[in-house]
């Protein structure tokens, strides 16, 4: 999944502050701007892990544009950062699934149109379809 950072410029004095706007709360911090990207990847993994672990959802990213027409971000840098939902899991797991060739393919189409790997991609579904019957039976 790629998610969208905003970066608030640093200088000699202050770190480059970053906010994650499609995940509430996620925000990190570097002296560099390479290392704020860098802090900005730990901190969502983190964030992902936190919210799978407490069964909620993980929310899909918006396109910068949506992003960049929000005052509160004005003369920030823009930056994507690319995070595997298969990676936050504690332990991988290798299962052997069956599937029509022709479900393969669409699943491959639509896990490389997002970056995401086949395995990435299948997680994020599934917790996706998890959420939605959870949403159901709690009434929400």
């Amino acid at each position: 999944m790629r998610y969208p950072i905003a970066i608030e410029p640093g200088d000699a004095t202050h770190a480059y502050g970053v906010v994650v706007p499609d995940l509430p709360g996620c925000f990190s911090a570097g002296d560099t701007l390479d290392e704020a990207i860098e802090m900005a990847r730990e901190g969502i993994e983190l964030w992902l892990e936190t919210q799978i672990d407490a069964g909620g959802g993980i929310p899909e990213p918006k396109a910068i544009a949506e992003h960049q027409a929000n005052p509160e971000f004005a003369n920030w840098i823009w930056a994507v950062v690319d995070v595997d939902p298969a990676i936050i899991s504690d332990k991988a797991e290798r299962v052997n699934i069956t599937l029509p060739a022709r479900v393969l393919r669409r699943i491959d189409e639509a896990a490389k149109s997002r970056h995401e790997s086949r395995s990435g991609f299948l997680a994020r579904a599934a917790l996706a379809t998890l959420r939605n019957e959870a949403d159901k039976v709690g009434g929400k």
